[in-house]
């Protein structure tokens, strides 16, 4: 099954993964009126984007055959594997490979082997944002790979995201960047979290604590955001708690590499964890508040 360009320079797209991420993506890219067929491994979580346009395939292969363009918006890296191996009797050389998924170093590496060997072009192009940003197409897109790729892979960044930074052609540089930026991300939910319980360990009401800080050069939204989930208990996951721990573990895997010690996003999965056994995983990362209140308390 094939599918062809609305118009001369249009890509078609398959959207492999329907998660947060993948399913946000594919809107922004319908919008635009680039054709997009999607696959998940559950096929529910990709039924409602036929509403929106897209053709929902039943395997990868089916969903890739024919397109310009495949993005993968995945888990990990097996995930992405996986369905790698699916998909590839679909799959044709000089095809471009826009794999988004966040699977850290020794991952990318072996897919840029395996794109190679199936005559694909790889990109590779994490994301900065989460759920917003990906229903709105204003994620930030960090990009490496041939520059040669950039004309066809055009229309899909313009649609996805607001940025793109182009960070040099090696395959890896973008994920290298991707992993600093949630470094970032990472300590400053943990920071938010512990200000929340400390205020409230010390018997504090934690909005004394945000009007405190409300523009001042110490404001950001982001404090503000996260903590008023908190506080009006809803963690509906734009990030998903479990996502931040598998970051947080790719983060530490590539500084042990390099050589450098990460006192903070060591302590941060060491939260993350506590709070995903703790049954918060498939909240948002703000769920981390729950690994620093007292245990009588963590599960609430």
């Amino acid at each position: 099954m094939t599918t062809a360009p609305l118009s001369t320079g249009t890509p078609a797209v398959a959207v492999l993964g329907a998660g947060i991420m993948g399913s946000g993506m594919a809107r922004s890219l319908l919008r635009e009126r680039i054709p997009v067929r999607v696959w998940n491994r559950t096929r529910s979580r990709a039924e409602p984007l036929a509403g929106h346009g897209a053709t929902v395939t039943d395997t990868a292969e089916e969903a890739v055959r024919g397109a310009d363009v495949v993005l993968t918006a995945l888990n990990d890296g097996p995930s992405v594997e996986q369905t790698l191996t699916a998909a590839a009797p679909g799959l044709r050389p000089g095809q471009v490979w826009l794999q988004c998924s966040t699977v850290g170093l020794a991952a990318t590496t072996d897919l840029v082997h395996r794109a190679a060997g199936l005559g694909l072009v790889y990109l590779d192009a994490p994301l900065s944002g989460t759920k917003q940003p990906a229903e709105q197409g204003s994620l930030t897109v960090f990009v490496s790979g041939p520059s040669a790729a950039r004309a066809t892979v055009l229309p899909v960044l313009e649609a996805i995201g607001q940025r793109t930074v182009w960070v040099g052609e090696e395959p890896g540089a973008a994920t290298r960047l991707k992993l600093v930026a949630n470094t970032w991300v990472i300590n400053m939910v943990n920071g938010v979290a512990e200000c929340l319980n400390l205020a409230e360990g010390l018997g504090l009401d934690p909005q004394l604590f945000l009007d405190a800080m409300k523009g001042g050069p110490l404001d950001t939204p982001y404090l503000q955001g996260k903590s008023a989930a908190v506080l009006s208990g809803d963690l509906s996951p734009s990030f998903a708690l479990s996502t931040a721990l598998k970051d947080s573990r790719l983060i530490l895997e590539a500084a042990e590499a390099a050589g450098v010690r990460l006192d903070l996003v060591a302590a941060s999965t060491e939260r993350f964890t506590r709070a995903e056994a703790a049954g918060h995983g498939d909240e948002d990362m703000i769920a981390t508040y729950y690994a620093g209140r007292p245990a009588r308390d963590a599960t609430s």
